[in-house]
């Protein structure tokens, strides 16, 4: 198991909190324990050790929320997501990784302000969201930010917001969408090198936390009201970007 120190590991205990927090009805949390976890691995190393507590708390989320998922949105996600996959994939072994963080955080920022617009204005982006290029393009963009940094949750929810989904609808089809995305990176992280028994140690002592991070979360998603919940989804995403691009 990595070494930590004592401070490494309390913030280790709340990226994890945090990650099963996201899992359960907040995605927009879920760059939170990105940045964290980049502070205290780096932002390369730090991708493989994230994904293997990824796939677990996803397999708890689609138990809990299974019933509410929408396939629809699924299937016009997933093979641009793949694609992306396989292009940050590539991407991972060529770009220096002081790049990695600045590049997330501006990207989510951009999809942000889209959001923010739309929200103003629900009539300029009418005929966008539900469009196959429109799916096309935030799959894209998803399958990259996860294979690069584990950062597609606050796209998914842009993207779930944008097309209106209910918030249970959102966390259940979101928990199937990153089960499934997941479980196709393992392969591609083990042969990256980023995943192996040290990395898998740690995954075991920080399981628990993240699993009663999916309990408060799942309490709280039973009582944030809808507008509530939207909101918060982009003021966490926002904060994360903003500390991924160096503002703070």
């Amino acid at each position: 198991m990595p070494p930590l120190s004592t401070a490494q590991w309390a913030l280790a205990v709340a990226g994890a909190l945090g990650m099963g927090i996201s899992k359960a009805g907040f995605p927009g949390m879920s760059l939170v324990h990105v940045v964290v976890f980049a502070f205290i691995f780096g932002a390369r190393s730090s991708t493989g050790i994230i994904l293997p507590m990824l796939v677990a708390s996803d397999i708890l989320a689609v138990s809990a929320f299974r019933q509410h998922a929408q396939w629809t949105y699924i299937r016009r996600m997933l093979p641009a997501t793949i694609v992306g996959v396989l292009l940050g994939f590539a991407l991972m072994g060529r770009l220096d990784e002081a790049l990695f963080s600045p590049l997330i955080g501006t990207i989510v920022l951009l999809l942000i302000a889209m959001q923010l617009v739309r929200m103003a204005r629900p009539g300029l982006f009418a005929d966008v969201p539900h469009s196959r290029a429109f799916a096309w393009a935030m799959g894209l963009l998803a399958g990259v930010t996860t294979m690069l940094a584990n950062a597609a949750g606050p796209i998914f929810v842009l993207y779930a917001l944008a097309v209106s989904l209910p918030k249970y609808e959102l966390v259940g089809t979101g928990a199937w969408f990153f089960l499934i995305v997941n479980l196709a990176k393992v392969p591609l992280s083990v042969a990256l090198g980023l995943i192996g028994p040290q990395t898998l140690t740690l995954n075991l002592v920080l399981l628990p936390v993240v699993f009663t991070g999916i309990a408060i979360g799942r309490w709280l998603t039973h009582r944030v009201p809808q507008r509530l919940f939207d909101g918060l989804l982009l003021a966490f995403a926002a904060v994360a970007a903003l500390r991924l691009v160096g503002a703070w």
